[in-house]
């Protein structure tokens, strides 16, 4: 599986096949040239040097400095082709991989940690571009190099040679033993590295809470066993390297030490000329570095393939939430719940079941019901950030699953309770899902939203507001998101709680506001005040994961004494 992870991602090398060709023909020209040095030298040794004749030096030792010279320009040749090659291939991957993450349901990323998502995109990408770049190359050069250096020094002096070629049989036993424990370590170590990396960003973005409750020592507390268990497996698997990369560089060095002492026999008998002695002992010196780096390239493939294991993880993650191709040109609003239901993966009873309603154009419904009744659920089934399991949603007399997803989100937008800022300005995040937005058009959500403090702060809307929107307070950054969701003039507004950090005062401007905006939009607000409660036409009271009850407020006060309970907690709550 894992080789098969790193062999799937080949795909991603096919648009720089030009580049990839050039480096591989650079990089056995390199091989090549370098190789022919030594043959020179042989020459150069047992002839002109040999007999004295300087004349013939002269051809001899340009020809070798003309084969340095291009083993030079190929492996600079070969090194820019890859970086070409291997930035693009990075790229590209983390471009689909960033998109697939959009595509994936909420619950999808429910389930995710974000640190781990986090050091797939960043970390894992990085190994996997190391090793397409470098290990991938020089693994299939040093195998090249290697087969060809052992055919040389067979020619040269057979003896030799076999000595040379079974000093390799104790580097593949250990190779093999390395290959499976290493794997396994590397995995161990990404996946604890993903663990930290999350908390590292849950204790960032709680930071208030932390501060506020006095808990720096018990969030540092955790963060150092998980720092000190990333420690502690990194040591394991330099341990488990060291070892073998110190087997590495022994093997090498006694096999040259062993060249030189029989061949020294060897030319003091008259069995090998001192320029093939010179020759074979420069080719094993060629060989030490394909050979030591055998560890590093063997450890950095481990690593890619895990790393690939944990990329594909999410790249073969099937989108669960789909578009479909109907686009709506003239969007009317006309909402239906038809006998609709939804059920966590594995739960043993339904959120919502068998929920009926219709929301009518430039209707506004109110939906109450007391925590965790599904409210927050249904809403997101508008949107289709949830989808159904049971009957349907429709917008105009069409299944929302039938619609493309731009179409769907284009048509309904939310407001949720927790308000999502981005580390961009005001106006980015304002118009984060309507780019082309103009200056007036901003100003008057704003209006809408009673968020036109934005034009105070220090530069206007062009202030910079931080990650989450943290240097904002809870109520400010409330009305940004109303403002965002109201910008576009939606047919279909959904409100999940939108106004509850708001002060009285303020809530009363933006419903104020909101009933204009309201007025031409179907309209759908999850409401615990009363006052939000007034904002709608009608009002559906969600109970058991059903709707029990609709009608006006009046009537829902006169006749069910539930709503009435639940209104008068919620005020007293609030």
């Amino acid at each position: 599986m894992h080789l098969l992870s790193l062999w799937r991602l080949k795909s991603y090398l096919r648009p720089f096949a030009t580049v990839v060709i050039v480096s591989w023909i650079a990089a056995v020209a390199g091989i090549a040239a370098g190789l022919a040095i030594p043959m020179v030298g042989k020459e150069i040794i047992d002839g002109p040097i040999a007999r004295g004749d300087l004349a013939a030096l002269i051809p001899l030792g340009l020809l070798a400095l003309a084969l340095g010279v291009v083993e030079a320009v190929m492996i600079w040749l070969r090194r820019w082709t890859q970086g070409v090659a291997v930035f693009g291939v990075e790229t590209a991957l983390r471009d689909d991989l960033y998109a697939h993450l959009q595509r994936l349901p909420m619950s999808f990323h429910d389930e995710w940690q974000s640190g781990q998502l986090l050091s797939r995109a960043t970390t894992d990408l990085g190994t996997i571009r190391r090793f397409f770049g470098f290990g991938a190359l020089f693994l299939v050069m040093n195998v090249i190099q290697l087969v060809v250096v052992t055919v040389l020094l067979l020619n040269l002096y057979w003896p030799l040679g076999l000595l040379v070629a079974f000093a390799a049989v104790p580097i593949i036993v250990v190779s093999n033993r390395f290959e499976r424990r290493y794997r396994t370590i590397s995995r161990t170590l990404q996946d604890r590295q993903g663990d930290l990396a999350t908390h590292v960003e849950e204790s960032a973005l709680g930071i208030r809470t932390i501060k506020a409750f006095g808990r720096g020592a018990h969030v540092f507390s955790r963060y150092d066993d998980l720092a000190v268990t990333v420690k502690e497996t990194a040591l394991g698997k330099v341990r488990l390297s060291s070892r073998f990369f110190t087997f590495l560089e022994i093997v090498p060095s006694v096999t040259l030490a062993l060249v030189l002492l029989l061949g020294a026999t060897a030319v003091g008998g008259g069995a090998l000329t001192l320029g093939a002695l010179v020759a074979f002992t420069s080719f094993v010196l060629q060989l030490v570095w394909p050979v030591s780096s055998l560890g590093f390239i063997l450890a950095m493939g481990q690593e890619a393939m895990t790393a690939a294991d944990r990329v594909l993880e999410v790249l073969d993650t099937e989108p669960a939430i789909v578009g479909g191709a109907l686009v709506l040109d003239r969007p009317r609003g006309h909402l239906r719940f038809e006998g609709a239901g939804f059920r966590f993966p594995g739960a043993d009873r339904p959120v919502l079941d068998d929920v009926w309603l219709e929301v009518r154009p430039g209707e506004t419904l109110a939906v109450v019901g007391a925590t965790g009744s599904g409210k927050t659920t249904l809403t997101a089934l508008v949107p289709r950030l949830l989808d159904v399991t049971s009957g349907r949603v429709t917008v105009d007399g069409h299944d929302v699953r039938d619609l493309t997803l731009p179409c769907l989100r284009s048509i309904v937008a939310t407001a949720f309770e927790e308000a999502t800022l981005f580390s961009m300005s005001v106006r980015e995040n304002v118009t984060l899902g309507h780019r082309d937005a103009t200056d007036a058009e901003v100003r008057a959500a704003l209006e809408v939203a009673q968020a036109t403090f934005a034009y105070d702060l220090p530069w206007g809307l062009d202030t910079r507001i931080g990650e989450q929107g943290m240097s904002l307070s809870g109520g400010q950054r409330q009305r940004l998101a109303l403002a965002r969701a109201v910008l576009g003039r939606p047919r279909v507004l959904v409100l999940d709680d939108t106004l509850s950090a708001l002060d009285v005062e303020t809530e009363a401007l933006v419903e104020d506001a909101l009933r204009h905006v309201l007025a031409d939009a179907t309209g759908i607000v999850v409401a615990h005040r009363a006052s939000t409660v007034l904002l709608a036409d009608r009002v559906a009271l969600l109970d058991g994961g059903t709707i029990s009850h609709v009608g006006t407020h009046r009537e829902l006060l006169a006749r069910v004494p539930g709503y009435r309970a639940l209104l008068a907690a919620e005020e007293v709550l609030s």
